[in-house]
């Protein structure tokens, strides 16, 4: 039985054009009737861009039959977090403080994709200013999570995450500032690649901290990611021919990650952690305290960079924000300027001691999240638990943020459960390489 076109990944998609198994046109065409058709489209589009896919798709097709693709993803369907400015369509952010919001210029990656011949679906929902882990945003509309649809599905790119999961683009491209790239593509059953902070432009992309954001695509395979990330950067693909596991030396790290973490959870990281071991991988275990020692400066650190970020706008119409975000926000007025500096020296020191403690591994592993998605109604009428599911769910994800890192998340095969590979900065070849290896053990479990 033949799977569908909107079932195949990115790579696979473009091989399929390259081969002239598939046209782009016809491709983007049922894309787009799939998104106005599916019951949940509105929910995970915050808007579409039929006229521009279509005329990139029409480009793609005349490239193809004259054997002039431009590279793997020329004709491939994406779509687009609504932080990415597209030229002349909206991009609000995911708050109703900038409705209306119409860029005039496509962001830097957009650009470079769009170059690389991709096609614009539209634009993804979103949490509001991207400031949460869940992907629960009542101003605009929260998107389904995959495997439980009256759950959320993570942030803050949860229509990204949905897009791919769905089956309504091929390929997603998010942001990461905590976990917004990964919460959403663990709880999809997605890879995502947090890149590391500067190695992407922002450009063009609605910020919220602009010393942690980071731009990632959220994919099928890590095939995908490590197309959209050599797209992005104009390059070749990263080799990942004959990747393994074998001989590899990964730590898991213990402690924090593993605080109140669900059964579920643990279950399926540890038996994600035996396959890579039967594929031949070492694996061994510590709790680092340079890593406990920077979880602990979190808000001291994130919080005044994204409330100095919208103050000002914030404050001219809070009412229209959802409470628990505009909350979040507000909490980073009373830090005092010399805590946040200490603190960012502090941040300084426990990077290096933590780049020291690990340089003997390939790469560490833990948890993507230490909690299953929670229940979408629950957390809009019990606001203590959305703030203590809101923290629980950053938690895992904000290390690789704080460190400096570049990470990547796999599905375990137990839904909603992902295991995350971190190196150090500006490693994501040597990354996408390890994540294929384990992608490989991982099926072969």
């Amino acid at each position: 039985m033949t799977s569908s076109p909107l079932t195949l990944s990115a790579a696979e998609t473009g091989r399929r054009i390259g081969a002239g198994g598939l046209c782009p046109l016809a491709l983007t065409e049922d894309y787009l009737a799939a998104i106005e058709a599916h019951p949940m489209g509105t929910r995970i589009y915050a808007r579409t861009t039929p006229e521009r896919a279509l005329t990139e798709a029409m480009a793609a097709r005349t490239r193809a039959r004259a054997g002039l693709r431009l590279g793997p993803l020329d004709g491939v369907p994406l779509s687009w977090k609504d932080l990415f400015d597209t030229a002349g369509v909206a991009t609000e952010s995911g708050t109703a403080l900038l409705k209306g919001r119409i860029p005039d210029t496509d962001a830097a990656v957009l650009r470079a994709l769009t170059a690389a011949g991709t096609i614009c679906l539209g634009k993804t929902h979103m949490t509001e200013f991207a400031y949460s882990g869940l992907g629960l945003n009542p101003v605009t509309a929260t998107p389904p999570c995959y495997n439980d649809l009256e759950a959320v599905p993570g942030g803050s790119s949860s229509g990204a995450a949905a897009s791919v999961a769905f089956g309504l683009a091929a390929l997603a491209i998010g942001s990461d500032t905590g976990g917004s790239v990964r919460v959403p593509a663990a709880w999809n059953d997605l890879v995502g690649l947090k890149t590391t902070s500067g190695r992407l432009s922002l450009q063009g992309a609605v910020p919220l901290a602009p010393k942690f954001d980071t731009v990632g695509p959220l994919a099928r395979t890590v095939e995908d990611c490590a197309l959209a990330l050599a797209g992005m950067e104009n390059r070749p693909l990263p080799d990942l021919r004959g990747a393994t596991v074998a001989g590899r030396r990964f730590l898991v790290l213990e402690g924090a990650p593993f605080v109140d973490s669900r059964p579920t959870i643990q279950d399926g990281f540890s038996d994600a952690v035996a396959a890579l071991e039967s594929a031949g991988a070492s694996v061994e275990t510590a709790m680092l305290a340079p890593v406990e020692e920077a979880l602990a400066l979190s808000a001291v650190i994130y919080t005044p960079e994204c409330f100095a970020q919208w103050r000002h706008l914030i404050e001219t119409d809070p009412g229209v924000m959802f409470s628990p975000v505009l909350e979040r926000f507000r909490s980073g007025r009373d830090h005092l300027a010399t805590d946040y500096l200490d603190a960012w020296a502090a941040l300084e020191r426990h990077r290096a001691a933590y780049l020291a403690a690990v340089a003997g591994y390939d790469a560490v592993l833990l948890p993507t999240t230490p909690n299953l998605p929670p229940n979408a109604a629950r957390l809009l009428r019990d606001h203590a638990y959305f703030t203590t599911e809101n923290l629980l769910t950053l938690r895992n994800t904000r290390i690789g943020n704080l460190l400096g890192l570049c990470v990547l998340t796999l599905p375990t095969g137990v839904p909603s459960v992902g295991i995350s590979l971190m190196c150090p900065p500006m490693q994501e070849d040597r990354l996408l390489r390890l994540g294929a290896g384990v992608e490989l053990a991982l099926a072969r479990a």
